[in-house]
């Protein structure tokens, strides 16, 4: 049976920053797991183009159970299937989120992992276009620009906001995040930069990295509680790889839980229901599932607007504390772009502009459970948005805030009638009706196998699975709580930490081997 040093399972936002980190060292040698293919499809390198990827052969395309504070509906939630993962198919935005929510996960009993932890780890990705400084850097492989041509309608929607009395703030991953700018991309040459174009493209020759595309991981494989290896699909045929030092679960926040299940490692209860032999009792694996949940306000425009090929659709944004929100962190961000992206019942062919209200920490907690034994089988998830009534009624100040924006002198020349929700809708009775039909995912799904020490935690804080020898998860899922923003960025940054936890690991392992050799010597 082929043997590496390393598994890393998903290239996704962490995981091709994990290979590429590890395999650094050419005596280490490193199998990259991908059930998607090869980023070819010529669409995703073009940015204006991210809508037209959600649904097509690139993405998993979930659908959470039906959401019983959204009128029984269920919500469309597209992730990456592809190199590159979710970072090859994401609207580009670069936000780190707001230091005080890593100060907030060391809280929980996670030490190293406050801002000042991981803002070197953000640099080190990082090769920002404005040039280095306090908050960024310039040497890493991520290219992290401003736009090249965004429309004038969303830098009316900045100037509108300013004129509201928001800050001006061109870097909300700089000093301070509240404010209004123009959003920072992960583009290159006008074209997307994912994490496989960024870290794994520039590497696939080195001779200790193995990357094998269309492999569905089916389990890991243990002896005892020591992770030995992974079974895997590929080409209809199942392949079994052994592992010398410890196998990396980069799967996402679906796919990280449904995997450590199907292998014996969560609520026992479930797994026993469903015939899977338990590994070990962790029942917070699943559990903890977090996301911003999200509502819009579309007009039709005056005038054509026409997108960039560059465009991220997603341009312009504001941050904003709203009035008795009394945590550090801002509590509502918008996200504002040239396009009518009116929801489901209130079609609009022409053209618009639209800006999403979203909630950075709100207080709904789902969870991921297994549908059935089945590998191939897509896991089963319920976000439970609006679950508490406080998160329903900021939505509703969200869309009267933003309607209150809209009307500013700045949008004059671009305003049409409002189509979403419209304007005989002005109650909060009719808007909170609008709420519950339309509110939906910005696809920032996370916590669902939490970093900690308590009893639902799932990994430790240098990301070792609990109660497992061999095996971590290095994703979005191993978030406590959800960062304010889209959650890219950060589950880069999770990536570039994790792979020096774990060569600090492998180097105390042979130190301490060099160590009782020498005794034995003795």
């Amino acid at each position: 049976m082929t043997q590496y040093d390393y598994i890393v399972i998903g290239a996704g936002s962490a995981g091709c920053v994990v290979a590429n980190r590890l395999t650094e060292d050419s005596d280490t040698a490193v199998l990259l797991l991908e059930a998607g293919n090869p980023d070819t499809k010529p669409e995703i390198q073009i940015p204006a183009q991210c809508l037209s990827l959600l649904g097509s052969e690139v993405d998993w395309a979930y659908f959470s159970q039906p959401e019983p504070y959204l009128n029984d509906r269920k919500i469309f939630c597209p992730r990456g299937k592809v190199l590159g993962g979710s970072s090859s198919i994401n609207i580009m935005i670069y936000l780190r989120g707001n230091p005080h929510d890593y100060d907030y996960w060391q809280s929980f009993g996670n030490p190293g992992w406050s801002y000042q932890d991981v803002l070197p780890y953000f640099k080190k990705s990082e090769h920002q276009q404005r040039g280095a400084s306090e908050f960024h850097g310039v040497d890493g492989e991520l290219s992290v620009t401003d736009h090249i041509a965004p429309a004038v309608v969303s830098q009316r929607f900045v100037e509108a906001a300013v004129a509201l009395g928001y800050d001006h703030n061109p870097d909300p991953n700089g000093k301070q995040q509240e404010g209004a700018g123009l959003y920072q991309l992960t583009i290159k040459d006008g074209k997307r930069h994912s994490t496989a174009v960024a870290f794994l493209l520039p590497i696939l020759q080195r001779p200790n990295l193995t990357v094998t595309t269309g492999a569905l991981v089916t389990r890991l494989l243990f002896e005892g509680t020591r992770t030995v290896g992974v079974e895997y699909l590929h080409e209809g045929t199942l392949h079994q790889v052994r592992v010398n030092s410890e196998v990396i679960l980069s799967a996402g926040a679906f796919d990280s839980p449904k995997l450590l299940m199907l292998s014996g490692i969560g609520n026992a209860e479930h797994l026993k229901a469903l015939g899977i032999p338990v590994v070990v009792h962790l029942p917070g694996v699943g559990q903890n599932l977090q996301d911003h949940p999200v509502v819009s306000v579309t007009h039709e425009t005056t005038q054509d607007l026409h997108p960039a090929s560059t465009s991220s659709i997603a341009e312009a944004g504001l941050f904003l504390h709203t009035e008795g929100h009394l945590d550090a962190a801002p509590d509502l961000q918008f996200l504002f772009g040239p396009v009518a992206l009116a929801p489901p019942g209130y079609a609009h062919s022409g053209s618009g502009f639209t800006s999403f209200v979203c909630l950075t920490h709100p207080q709904n907690i789902g969870s991921v459970n297994l549908r059935s034994p089945d590998p191939k089988d897509a896991p089963m998830f319920r976000m439970n948005y609006l679950q508490n009534e406080a998160d329903l009624q900021k939505l509703v100040l969200g869309i009267k805030l933003l309607r209150n924006l809209f009307g500013a002198s700045a949008l004059d020349e671009f305003r049409g009638k409002e189509i979403a929700p419209g304007a005989d809708q002005q109650s909060d009775v009719a808007l909170e009706a609008y709420v519950r039909e339309t509110c939906s995912t910005v696809w920032h799904p996370v916590g669902t196998c939490k970093m900690g020490t308590d009893r639902m935690a799932v990994v430790d804080p240098e990301l070792r699975v609990h109660g497992i020898e061999g095996l971590r998860v290095v994703d979005a899922s191993i978030m406590p709580t959800i960062t304010t923003g889209n959650t890219n960025a950060p589950t880069i940054m999770i990536g570039e930490k994790a792979a020096d936890l774990v060569k600090a690991s492998r180097t105390r392992k042979n130190l301490m081997t060099k160590h009782n050799v020498k005794n034995s010597a003795i």
